[in-house]
C-alpha cells in the first residue's frame, strides 16, 4: 500500500481508505448501502489492515451512530494500528442544537462519537457541511480547544464551497487555530466538478482530498450498461435520488471507454476508475466501500499498478466537459490559460 501525506500535514494516510457507511445499516439510505454487523465488519477490517488500509471513515449521521458503534467494536484491541476519521455537523435530531457546528454541538458531538467508537481520541474530525449560522471563529476556536484537550488530532471539512473553505483557512491563520488539512469531496469520472475550483485551492493551500463515492454513486461498477435496465440488486433503485446526478449519455460514454481499457489492462471497471483518481493532483486517499468481502478485495486491486499517460488521456477526454462560469474562460481561451494553468 502506498502512503501519502494528508495535505500539508505530517500525517501519512493510505492511498485507499475504507468507508464504514455500510456498517450498521439503518434507515432507507444506509440500509441500501449495506448492513454489516459486528462480525462481518471485523472481517472487513481484518482484510483492510492486512492490505495496509489503516484509515477508516465514518460519520455520526451514518445509521444514526450505528456505523461508529460497529466500527468501534471492529477495531477493539487494535486502536493503535488504525486511523479513525469521522464527521459531524449534519442534523442528528430535531432539537435546536442538534445540527450545525456551534460550540455546543461540536463539544457534545465529539464526546458522543468518542463513546460510540470506544476510544479517547479521533485522528481526523471533519465538518460534514458548512454552517452559515455559526461564525467561523467560533467553530475554529472550539476545534482548537478539542485539539488541545487531546480529543482530536487533525481537523478537516467535507462538501465545502471554495469561499467557505478559504474563509475558514484565513481565519485559522489569523488567530493561530488549527488549519483544515483535509477536504472530503465527491470526485469521480462522472463527477469532475472538484477540479474547477476546489482542486486548485487544495493545491495552493495544502488541503488534501479524501474522495467519497469514487464510483459515481455506484454507477461505475461495470453493471450499468447502455440500453439496459439497472440490474436487480443495484442500490441505485433505492438511492439514486440521494446522490449526484449524472447525464445518461455522459455515463455511457465513460463506461464504454472503461470497457475498452479493461480489455487492454485486464483490470475491472471499478479498479480502473479508482486508479484514475489516484493519479489526480491533491488526492491523498480514495475512500472505498464494500458490502462484502468480494467487493472489498476487488476494490483493493486498484493499487499496485498505474494507467499509462495515454490511457489517462482517453479517460480525460471521455469524461471531460466544459466547466461553468467563471471557470470556462481559463479552459478555453489561450490568454486566460497562460495566466492560470489548469490544476490537472
Amino acid at each position: 500500500m502506498e502512503y501519502r501525506r494528508l495535505g500539508s500535514s505530517g500525517l501519512k494516510v493510505p492511498a485507499l481508505s475504507f468507508g464504514a457507511g455500510t456498517f450498521g445499516g439503518k434507515g432507507p439510505l444506509f440500509s441500501a448501502w449495506g448492513n454489516s454487523d459486528n462480525a462481518e465488519a471485523r472481517r472487513l477490517v481484518d482484510i483492510c489492515i492486512e492490505a495496509g488500509v489503516n484509515l477508516f471513515d465514518t460519520a455520526d449521521v451514518y445509521s444514526d451512530g450505528a456505523s461508529e458503534q460497529v466500527l468501534g467494536a471492529a477495531i477493539k484491541g487494535r486502536r493503535n494500528d488504525v486511523l479513525i476519521s469521522t464527521k459531524m455537523s449534519l442534523p442528528v435530531g430535531d432539537g435546536p442544537n442538534d445540527a450545525g457546528s456551534s460550540r455546543s454541538r461540536l463539544i457534545k458531538g465529539v464526546d458522543d462519537a468518542l463513546r460510540r467508537l470506544g476510544t479517547d481520541y479521533i485522528d481526523l474530525m471533519q465538518l460534514h457541511a458548512f454552517d452559515a449560522g455559526t461564525p467561523v471563529e467560533e467553530v475554529l476556536s472550539t476545534l482548537d480547544t478539542l485539539v488541545r484537550a487531546g480529543k482530536l488530532r487533525y481537523v478537516g471539512v467535507s462538501n465545502f464551497a471554495g469561499w467557505q473553505l478559504m474563509k475558514s483557512l484565513a481565519a485559522a491563520e489569523k488567530h493561530g487555530y488549527p488549519r483544515y488539512v483535509a477536504h472530503q469531496v465527491y470526485y469521480s469520472l462522472v463527477g469532475r466538478d472538484y477540479e474547477w475550483e476546489l482542486m486548485p485551492l487544495g493545491r495552493d493551500q495544502g488541503v488534501g482530498a479524501l474522495v467519497w463515492s469514487p464510483l459515481g454513486w455506484g454507477r461505475l461498477t461495470g453493471k450499468i450498461r447502455r440500453g439496459q435496465p439497472w440490474p436487480e440488486g443495484s442500490r441505485l433503485h433505492d438511492t439514486a435520488s440521494f446522490g449526484p446526478p449524472v447525464e445518461d449519455d455522459t455515463l455511457y460514454d465513460i463506461v464504454d471507454m472503461l470497457d475498452e481499457l479493461a480489455g487492454e489492462t485486464g483490470r475491472t471497471i471499478p479498479q480502473i476508475a479508482i486508479n484514475w483518481l489516484l493519479q489526480r493532483p491533491t488526492v491523498s486517499s480514495v475512500i472505498i466501500g464494500a458490502r462484502n468481502e468480494e467487493q472489498l478485495r476487488q476494490n483493493l486491486g486498484a493499487v499496485g499498478w498505474s494507467l499509462t499517460a495515454e490511457q489517462i488521456g482517453r479517460l480525460d477526454k471521455a469524461s471531460g466537459k466544459t466547466p461553468a462560469y467563471p471557470h470556462f474562460p481559463y479552459h478555453l481561451q489561450e490568454g486566460f490559460a497562460r495566466l492560470n494553468p489548469p490544476a490537472v
